[in-house]
């Protein structure tokens, strides 16, 4: 990835990384419109602060919006916790994948088994799959050694193949 050479380029970049940086959020927030508010405010922050630090502008921009991320989450911890208890329940889960209608059961079948794996593989998942970062940036992203990372990818990996290989017996 080279540098961003100016203020204009912003656009193109965005146009083109967006949507990595939506599926990503996704994975940190609760709902569609809670991601797009992470990715602006992750991309405004970084355009306007961090694009001229050393270092791969795509990482730093995907450790800015799991940043925003955890940011959002604590700001709407305790609303979302009293809004539960008085709905009685938690919202309905959006789906992360736009597929068409056709593919429909077996997007929930990849929605259940992504929601299935615990948080840190889910995250390396993600981030390497969608966000198309290599195991040593992912692992100075999460602070975790670049062996682990590649532990945590392989597991999901295998936890997603049984999920789905379930699924396809059940189905």
């Amino acid at each position: 990835m080279e540098d961003i050479p100016d203020d204009e380029s912003w656009r193109d970049w965005f146009q083109h990384y967006g949507p990595k940086l939506l599926l990503c959020a996704r994975q940190w927030t609760r709902s569609l419109a809670d991601a797009e508010d992470v990715v602006q405010e992750a991309f405004v922050r970084f355009w306007r602060h961090q694009r001229k630090l050393g270092g791969e502008p795509q990482a730093l921009l995907f450790t800015s919006v799991r940043r925003a991320a955890t940011d959002l989450a604590r700001r709407n911890a305790r609303r979302s916790a009293r809004e539960e208890r008085a709905e009685g329940g938690r919202e309905l889960l959006e789906p992360v994948f736009e597929i068409p209608q056709e593919g429909d059961d077996r997007r929930s079948d990849i929605e259940t088994a992504l929601r299935g794996l615990p948080p840190e593989q889910r995250e390396v998942l993600v981030l390497k799959i969608w966000g198309e970062l290599t195991f040593e940036q992912i692992a100075t992203q999460l602070r975790i050694p670049p062996n682990t990372a590649a532990s945590r990818y392989r597991y999901a990996l295998a936890a997603l193949r049984e999920a789905l290989s379930a699924a396809d017996c059940h189905g």
